[in-house]
């Protein structure tokens, strides 16, 4: 029954022209940079702009004729031919955590603030909802769906992006935020595993209480035995245990992705991919680590750059020597970009105008580059795309209809996946 469904719903996706054969996506990986990376630095290159927006870094050519990427980047020109550059994705929100929100959900938050926190009102992220698609499906993992590591989106840890967690679909639906860092010795996801002296005997005793004692259960405490079952999976399960369990990877894998956060976290979201999940968020942080307004150029060439495009190279090396980077859609992605006009600090400040999202595998055509910026990469000069044609683009090389399937938000509307329209050359 359920693979005839999926066929009836691929047969009018191909239909429609959104998939073709090429959408064979069934997990998503999305680097995401909080404080948002400067566009014109590494992806959008203005050689002949004047001194005043073009900075420093010079393109360097890639695997692909024509496709040029910053000299910062030599590990992922060697990878072009896999990536699909997008330069004319935008929005209108300048802060960072509505801007992190409309780059994730694919809609624009009720204010443009970064003084804002999540709601059971938001709407989902693509995480989120992807995590949802996958539990309706019949989803059966003992690691949830949806995973962030190594810690949410934010702007400090005061103000937290809204829409990446359940939101107006449920706390069922959070995703598992691993809360730690992938790269310390002592590396340990809280709740996985059972306390020390605690064994399955006594486990299952203190559930058979906690049963007796819930019964009958009120309808208001349903989401708490929904948390609860999710626990015990992820305390029991020897498969989530080894999945997390980065001491069993050979050093040499450890050290290609770098010894640092975001490389080990890369590197789990890779082990997390083999185990099952569906979607998983490796956040380079932390906090806005990516917001230069001042010293862009040296946060870029010294601190930020050099563990990003190793990490983000080595994942697709390891995907692709596995074979799973055909079935791993992996995305590169931050709030906006960077002002065009370099500022009296030396630094770049926000600008949602127009800036760069980048994919990857999961059946994507790479080797190109999708819409083309102006002079200055202010403002889109032919095909703009927004966030809502990435996030439809995600759900159609995973064989979801963006605009057929709907969630019901808090206001109690239909809702579509995605506003957005696939981008056709990707697929």
């Amino acid at each position: 029954m359920a693979a005839g469904l999926f066929l009836s719903r691929w047969a009018r996706l191909e239909a429609s022209g959104a998939v073709t054969e090429r959408a064979k996506a069934r997990s998503v990986i999305l680097i995401f940079n909080c404080g948002a990376p400067s566009h014109l630095d590494l992806w959008d290159m203005k050689p002949e702009a004047p001194t005043t927006v073009r900075g420093p870094f010079r393109p360097m050519a890639t695997t692909v004729p024509g496709l040029q990427i910053s000299e910062l980047m030599p590990n992922l020109a060697r990878h072009a031919r896999k990536l699909a550059v997008l330069r004319t994705v935008h929005h209108s929100h300048g802060q960072h955590n509505s801007g992190m929100y409309w780059s994730i959900v694919g809609r624009p938050y009720r204010i443009d603030s970064t003084l804002i926190n999540p709601s059971r009102a938001d709407l989902p992220s693509v995480g989120t909802l992807v995590g949802w698609l996958a539990q309706r499906d019949g989803y059966s993992g003992s690691i949830p769906p949806y995973v962030i590591t190594p810690h949410p989106h934010c702007d400090s840890t005061a103000y937290i992006t809204p829409g990446q967690f359940g939101g107006c679909l449920g706390s069922r639906f959070d995703p598992l935020v691993v809360n730690a860092d992938p790269n310390q010795p002592s590396f340990r996801v809280s709740g996985l595993g059972m306390s020390q002296g605690l064994t399955a005997e006594r486990l299952e005793g203190r559930c058979r209480l906690l049963d007796e004692m819930d019964r009958p259960l009120p309808v208001e405490q349903d989401e708490l035995q929904v948390h609860r079952s999710k626990a015990l999976q992820l305390v029991t399960s020897e498969s989530a245990r080894r999945a997390f369990d980065l001491s069993r990877e050979p050093a040499s894998v450890r050290d290609r992705y770098g010894r640092h956060t975001w490389g080990q976290s890369h590197l789990l979201a890779r082990r997390l991919v083999e185990a099952g999940v569906r979607f998983v968020t490796t956040v380079n942080g932390p906090s806005i680590v990516w917001d230069t307004h001042s010293d862009n150029f040296k946060a870029l060439k010294d601190r930020l750059v050099p563990p990003m495009e190793r990490a983000f190279a080595a994942l697709l090396d390891d995907l692709e020597q596995r074979g799973l980077l055909e079935s791993t859609l992996v995305v590169w992605m931050g709030d906006f970009g960077r002002t065009p006009i370099i500022n009296g600090q030396a630094g770049r400040d926000h600008w949602p105008a127009c800036y760069t999202v980048v994919l990857a595998g999961g059946g994507i055509r790479g080797g190109q580059v999708v819409g083309v910026s102006d002079a200055t990469a202010s403002y889109p000069k032919d095909r703009p795309l927004t966030p809502a044609d990435v996030h439809a683009t995600i759900f159609a090389a995973l064989g979801y209809d963006p605009h057929d399937i709907s969630y019901v938000s808090a206001e109690g509307r239909p809702t579509p996946l995605s506003e957005g329209t696939p981008i056709r050359e990707l697929l």
